[in-house]
């Protein structure tokens, strides 16, 4: 499908595409390029790049694809960074969690090449990070969301699609606005309250004994909070606005729970527990992600 493939950014997420991309021979050659000199050599040595860039310029030089595989934050720079050397026929794509941040990244560096960029958050994840634990597999039978921008053309949209749906993928396309507002409820909420729930138990005197005694579903319920601390920080800021309205709605529930058991009103308390426990037993019936992140 491509000859040559730019790789910026040569961690988890980055290095598990090109290992698939690779496996698939649905790309040729993969020039890598990292900020960490450790992470290129170890993204050699796994054949998920087969040649490694001095600078994302050099990369992006004659190559067909780009993929961005940095932390939303740094979308901007490096944009900036490959504008002027990108081919007028390459294809440029990304797999971050936010969307409207990146889209007004690409609007404000890319100009007249904005019609090549397709937005793309593939929803796959691991709790650890690192090129090191890049895996072929992480994305088959994952979802992967697509957000163009009015600008986008449809022939750089169409082979993200196939690509993606090469690799065993689900695509489906959303405004960049609903893709945050949902995926702040559905995700970047929940990392948050794992993490705030590890904090809330770690600054209290008892805290080692209490984690001593934690079991599996504790187990289950902070799973995400091991994750990547640079790359969440990040989504949340860049997410700000959303995460900020899911987090009201979040107290607002909480608030529900406590009133209920300040008042030992147990009829109410029933009632909320059972509304979400039914909800969440219909949800598991139905998706076939229940291990994807973020």
């Amino acid at each position: 499908m491509f000859q040559r493939l730019a790789l910026i950014g040569c961690g988890l997420m980055g290095g598990s595409l090109a290992l698939a991309l690779r496996r698939a021979r649905l790309v040729q050659h993969v020039v890598g390029y990292s900020t960490q000199p450790a992470d290129l050599q170890t993204a050699l040595t796994l054949g998920a790049i087969t040649d490694a860039a001095g600078s994302p310029e050099e990369a992006v030089r004659q190559a067909d694809l780009v993929i961005l595989a940095v932390p939303v934050a740094a979308t901007r720079s490096v944009l900036q960074a490959i504008a002027m050397a990108l081919p007028p026929h390459a294809v440029v794509t990304d797999v971050g969690s936010t969307k409207q941040n990146v889209i007004e990244d690409a609007r404000t560096t890319l100009c007249a090449r904005l019609g090549q960029f397709v937005p793309a958050h593939p929803i796959a994840g691991k709790e650890v990070a690192g090129i090191a634990h890049a895996d072929a597999e992480l994305y088959r039978g994952r979802q992967v969301i697509l957000t163009p921008d009015r600008q986008t053309r449809i022939g750089p949209l169409q082979q993200i699609t196939a690509m993606w749906e090469a690799l065993g993928c689900r695509v489906l396309t959303m405004t960049p606005a609903a893709h945050d507002a949902t995926f702040a409820a559905v995700s970047h909420l929940p990392h948050m309250v794992a993490f705030a729930l590890m904090h809330s138990i770690l600054h209290q005197d008892d805290a080692s004994d209490m984690l001593a005694l934690a079991g599996s579903g504790f187990r289950d319920f902070t799973r995400i909070a091991a994750s990547n601390p640079d790359m969440w920080r990040d989504i949340f800021l860049c997410n700000r606005e959303q995460m900020l309205l899911q987090t009201q709605e979040l107290i607002q529930s909480l608030l529900a729970f406590s009133e209920a058991i300040t008042a030992s009103d147990g009829p109410r308390l029933r009632t909320l527990i059972d509304e979400a426990s039914r909800a969440r037993s219909q949800w598991h019936m139905t998706t076939r992600d229940e291990n994807a992140l973020p």
